[in-house]
């Protein structure tokens, strides 16, 4: 028996035991949980460095597979995939990792295990736990570390000053308490059986929203086009839609923040918006208020209920994106704000511009930074029913589909809360009497 097949788990001669707030009726009268450590349960190791780059990536089907953090869905439980291969002389300056080991990167999804589903290369970004010992069952590992009081372990031991880093010295000592292999594989299946759940309430919800982008692709008219490729059926033998540039059709404008340094400027009771609430939503609140003062002392604006908001700058997904003021408010002057019109419901600008969110990014400025600007903003170009019945015929049924989107989402987000719970319950923390 290897030294982690028999690990024992002794402090002083006497063994340290824990048990969990919640056990299966089977369990209940067994004993407590003994403590060990991951590095008396696997070994630790680092991914190989330097990178295998210039000359190492391969399309060869014999190369070996190159996991990059990209390649890793922050949100799933398996490793399936890799976009790229390298060279299998690459293998002695990399490291190679095999299915059924863990993986947690030491930086990104912070403290966030995975579970590889393929043998693949990995780099100085990823730590793997692998040779784990045969009394332990991996996918209780898994879940183990994912544990609430596991995850604030890395948190109170993250090394950096900034980013918050994990590093195999980190890992090693992370404390895991384990039952007898038949408590594992119950408790295992359980949390699997929720995260299948969570899964599937997930699919549901991103089958809804693929709808409702195809959905709106057919319902507006495509960049070019007068008429949308579907219209209801009281409506096809209305005529073109009227079009032109969102310059000529609403006013714009955009914000300014005021100062920080003044406090006489913040804490007030107006909404005050930045982009990370322009996400696709309709903004019914904030989370940054400031005074009446601010705004006289500013270039800050109060924009009206039905104001559309557009975020101008961002690298990653920001940019282009759009929201809807529910509420009167003032933003940051990293959005531009199309403010509405008597004629046009907001709903229907809005929903015509989130559809339309690739086509939006492709018109930023190409010297430098990627960005929006008021001016590529206003040159947008927007086409309406003059009819208010078509109109509204359409934000109704954008709308239906969002209220269905929104009901399934708080099904999925009430599923992750049980799991969550359920993990503060089945696994015994540091804060729990000893047995």
């Amino acid at each position: 028996m290897s030294r982690k097949d028999k690990a024992a788990v002794t402090r002083g001669g006497a063994k340290t035991v824990m048990v969990p707030k919640l056990r299966f009726p089977e369990f209940r009268g067994a004993d407590g949980w003994e403590k060990s450590s991951m590095s008396e349960l696997s070994e630790i190791v680092r991914g190989g460095s330097p990178r295998p780059i210039d000359g190492f990536l391969t399309t060869d089907a014999s190369g070996l597979n190159w996991l990059k953090i990209g390649d890793v869905d922050k949100d799933a439980k398996y490793v399936t995939r890799t976009a790229e291969k390298v060279r299998r002389e690459a293998l002695s300056k990399t490291r190679f990792v095999r299915p059924g080991d863990l993986i947690l990167s030491n930086s990104m999804s912070f403290g966030r295990p995975y579970i590889l589903q393929i043998e693949t290369c990995i780099h100085d970004g990823w730590i793997a736990i692998t040779d784990i010992a045969k009394h332990v069952n991996r996918d209780f590992l898994y879940y183990s570390i994912s544990a609430p009081s596991s995850q604030r372990y890395f948190a109170d031991n993250a090394a950096g000053s900034g980013v918050q880093n994990l590093n195999a010295e980190i890992i090693k000592a992370l404390s895991v308490r384990l039952p007898e292999q038949a408590e594992q594989q119950k408790i295992a299946e359980c949390l699997s059986s929720a995260d299948e759940l969570i899964a599937a309430q997930a699919r549901k919800v991103d089958a809804l929203k693929a709808h409702k982008k195809g959905l709106m692709q057919q319902l507006f008219p495509r960049e070019g086009e007068t008429q949308p490729r579907l219209r209801f059926p009281e409506f096809q033998n209305a005529g073109e839609w009227v079009s032109d540039s969102i310059g000529n059709i609403f006013k714009t404008a955009s914000d300014g923040t005021p100062s920080r340094t003044e406090k006489a400027y913040w804490n007030g009771n107006i909404p005050w918006i930045t982009t990370s609430q322009v996400d696709f939503q309709v903004i019914s609140s904030a989370e940054e208020f400031i005074t009446s003062e601010g705004v006289a002392n500013s270039s800050a604006k109060l924009f009206p209920k039905g104001t559309v908001l557009m975020a101008m700058y961002g690298q990653g997904k920001t940019r282009g994106q759009v929201a809807l003021l529910g509420i009167e408010a003032a933003t940051n002057q990293a959005c531009a704000a199309i403010l509405p019109r008597k004629g046009i419901d907001p709903y229907f600008l809005f929903a015509n511009m989130a559809g339309r969110y690739e086509e939006i990014r492709e018109m930023s400025n190409s010297g430098g930074q990627e960005n929006l600007s008021q001016g590529l903003v206003r040159e947008i170009q927007f086409a309406f029913p003059s009819e208010d019945a078509e109109q509204r015929k359409v934000t109704s049924c954008l709308s239906t589909l969002d209220t269905q989107i929104t009901a399934e989402a708080q099904k999925l987000e009430v599923l992750k809360t049980h799991k969550k719970s359920l993990m503060q319950q089945l696994f015994p923390s540091t804060e729990e009497v000893e047995a």
